[in-house]
């Protein structure tokens, strides 16, 4: 995995911030990852950046594995794992600019 998939502390604490409040929006069930929930997962990130996954009963991964097998099929970064919930992170470039969020530099 290349650097940029991986958030500093600084920037993990930023998101867990912004995530605290956030209700669920994907949520992984028996299924487990399907073509539609890959979908939705894309469109909560394109129009958000940061979503809150949760895991239900009977999904058939364990939750770091779940959080790794979306992460890499979107193509962002886990900034939490918590009981059956995890945040995932994405920028997305073409938002305006009161938008986006802004992640605390990498010095």
């Amino acid at each position: 995995m290349n650097k940029k998939m991986h958030l500093t502390g600084k920037q993990g604490r930023h998101l867990r911030g912004l995530g605290h409040h956030l209700s669920p929006l994907v949520m992984i069930g028996k299924d487990g990852v399907t073509d539609n929930l890959t979908a939705a997962l894309e469109a909560v990130l394109t129009a958000h950046e940061l979503v809150k996954v949760k895991i239900q009963d009977g999904c058939p991964y364990a939750r770091e594995e779940a959080a790794e097998l979306l992460a890499q099929k979107s193509k962002s970064r886990i900034a939490q794992i918590i009981g059956k919930t995890f945040l995932l992170f994405r920028e997305n470039k073409e938002l305006k600019e009161d938008k986006k969020i802004k992640l605390p530099s990498i010095k």
